[in-house]
């Protein structure tokens, strides 16, 4: 009996243990909490497992003893960054067509791993991938939720959904042909476990095949992500109702006609639908002529993570000059185009997501998403509160999974980061990221 006694009362104290070692406390900080409301000083976040306990001051919110205590002192902590508009088959190599030809078969073991790492390094807790083959989409996801690969919590779209692919893009872009074949396209997708539905061209579907895209994928509850980089893609996408518009326009134009602005207010004022969410994904164009003339940051070795010494050589030598880039000819003629298309989108009544585009040519996944930030509060004078929460609670809100992620709050998985210094006062301090934890596990 006495034994009996002794095994149950070191079982009791071996569970104390257990829980207490399972419990941290992040102490001192001043907390953005990502609801854009006042920030908390002097925060303590009580972390439980995977998910936050509490939300509280020092001297308010008791730390539970033997709770693992982790100064946040002069830090700014707010919720792991989300980006939603990232392609995790790309790392910034100037030339597509060599890209895709070259690195397909690895895009699943070595590529995509690579992009989602590096993105969780740079505080990207969560991301949207809109646009890779289907299978590495999915496998590439489930290997990250299952913590065989390092990255952020990603919610893919797999192939793009197009009228007809590119010559030698069939892996990951989807042609349709008729209505009955964009819901089937559509379907297959579904079944296979994507996340959202990406639409581009539709300007050039007839519409019914646009909109059967579009009713299938909110059939299955599925969200449709759809490109608006002309003026018919934005006023087709509005009339069959695309959820999330990508991007400001591939044109020189300098600002979005009359008549969609009125579409956009008209869908704006629609509550019952829902928020009409716009990515407008501003950094990589305004940044270039900068990046160009000041190419210092492409040799910087954050991006080289998870890459072999042979990619990372052809990735260099493909960027040796940045100047003479097709892709970017006439971003100087774009770029005075993207203050005032930024500013209609906030007149529109749109909510505005934080997206880069990130793995374009010269973007890469480890410094992409704090340029955005950086773009949106010091160029187009946004509130710093509002681009942190378009960045964490918006985006969350967006892919429907804001009971557990978005804001650093009581239940939600404790995704959290933290960075020396005032981020509201310098946003660009997101550069370097000081601690990312996920889950309720500190990875940086």
């Amino acid at each position: 009996m006495k034994i009996r006694i002794l095994t149950l009362g070191l079982l009791y104290l071996l569970s104390i243990q257990a829980s207490a070692q399972n419990l941290k406390a992040l102490v001192g900080g001043t907390l953005i909490d990502g609801f854009g409301g006042t920030p908390i000083r002097n925060s303590v976040i009580i972390v439980e497992g995977e998910r936050i306990k509490a939300v509280g001051q020092v001297g308010s919110l008791e730390i539970p003893a033997g709770a693992e205590v982790i100064s946040t002192e002069g830090m700014s902590v707010l919720p792991g960054l989300w980006d939603m508009h990232v392609h995790l088959m790309l790392n910034g190599h100037s030339d597509y067509t060599h890209w895709d030809t070259t690195y397909l078969d690895v895009l699943e073991s070595v590529i995509m791993p690579s992009s989602a790492h590096q993105l969780l390094m740079a505080g990207v807790t969560s991301a949207r991938d809109l646009g890779a083959p289907l299978e590495a989409s999915i496998n590439v996801r489930e290997k990250i939720n299952q913590g065989e690969i390092q990255g952020p919590t990603i919610y893919v779209s797999g192939p793009f959904i197009q009228k007809a692919p590119y010559p030698g893009t069939e892996a990951f872009r989807w042609g349709v042909n008729g209505a009955a074949d964009a819901r089937a396209k559509v379907k297959k997708l579904i079944d296979a476990g994507v996340d959202v539905i990406k639409l581009i061209d539709q300007d050039q579907m007839t519409l019914e095949e646009a909109k059967a895209v579009v009713d299938e994928a909110h059939k299955y509850g599925k969200m449709v992500v759809g490109h608006s980089h002309r003026p018919d893609e934005i006023r087709i996408g509005l009339q069959i109702g695309v959820d999330n518009f990508e991007h400001t326009g591939l044109s020189s134009a300098p600002e979005y006609p009359e008549d969609i602005m009125r579409m956009m207010k008209e869908r704006a004022a629609k509550m019952n639908l829902g928020p009409l969410f716009w990515t407008p994904t501003v950094e990589g164009l305004w940044n270039y002529e900068y990046v160009r003339d000041n190419p210092e940051k492409l040799d910087d070795p954050s991006w080289h993570l998870g890459l072999p010494d042979s990619i990372i050589r052809d990735i260099r030598a493909s960027l040796r000059y940045p100047g003479r880039m097709s892709y970017f000819q006439l971003t100087p003629v774009r770029k005075p185009t993207l203050t005032r298309k930024f500013a209609q989108l906030k007149e529109s009544g749109v909510v505005m997501l934080v997206g880069t585009d990130s793995g374009i040519p010269m973007k890469f996944h480890s410094q992409s998403t704090w340029n955005e930030l950086d773009v949106w509060v010091n160029q187009f004078g946004m509130d710093p509160l509002l681009t942190i929460k378009a960045a964490t609670y918006w985006p969350a809100v967006a892919m429907k999974v804001d009971k557990d992620y978005g804001t650093i709050s009581e239940g939600k998985y404790a995704d959290i980061i933290a960075v020396r210094g005032d981020v509201l006062r310098y946003i660009n301090l997101l550069q370097d990221v000081d601690l990312v934890m996920k889950h309720g596990k500190q990875v940086k």
